[in-house]
């Protein structure tokens, strides 16, 4: 336990010093955050509900962060290049998000085009039960996102940094609650990139 423990917080650590630089971007995370926050507590009375919270307004905002706000140039904190950054990201990178990000933004069309999904739901009868419909394929698309890179993880990887990851992304909404909430208070100072202490660069 204390070497999965362990994993997790090297895993965490990366993922704030290699990817959120960006004080928009970390204020975009705590948004992004409370959101999933809700979600959650949504997920087990309504997870259509849970599911479009969580796909609307807590990974566009998320997402939004890291491909527009995000610095993509040479990261001198950690001596690292963009490229490089990319290459070792455990999770989803920008070309993974970019793929995920696809198959979220063609759902509604796929349910417009075939009400079914191929007979796997009910056709829509009006626009709330469309909605509805939308809700329950990107539920099962997050919850299979997740899924297929645990798993991935544990071929390329080993299963341990797949379950670590998975664990990670579970509870990140509450860990960035904790880490970014003073990210807005920062950007009304003016500052847009976090300095980060001699202390954190190590």
């Amino acid at each position: 336990m204390k070497e999965f423990l362990r994993a997790l917080e090297v895993q965490r650590w990366d993922d704030h010093r290699y990817y959120h630089h960006s004080r928009i971007n970390q204020s975009l995370h705590f948004v992004s955050a409370l959101s999933f926050l809700c979600a959650y507590a949504l997920m087990f009375k309504d997870p259509v509900w849970s599911a479009l919270i969580g796909w609307l307004v807590a990974m566009t905002s998320r997402q939004m962060g890291h491909f527009f706000f995000e610095p993509k140039g040479y990261d001198v904190v950690n001596q690292a290049t963009h490229e490089h950054k990319e290459a070792i990201k455990v999770g989803y990178n920008l070309r993974r998000k970019i793929v995920l990000l696809t198959f979220w933004a063609a759902a509604p069309l796929a349910l417009y085009l075939d009400p079914t999904l191929f007979g796997l739901l009910e056709a829509h009868g009006d626009t709330s039960s469309f909605v509805h419909n939308v809700g329950l394929v990107w539920l099962a698309l997050g919850i299979g996102g997740l899924i297929f890179r645990t798993v991935h993880l544990f071929f390329i990887k080993d299963v341990q940094t797949g379950l670590v990851w998975m664990t990670k992304i579970l509870t990140d909404p509450f860990h960035d609650v904790k880490l970014y909430h003073k990210a807005p208070l920062c950007l009304l100072r003016g500052e847009l990139i976090d300095p980060m202490s001699p202390a954190e660069r190590h």
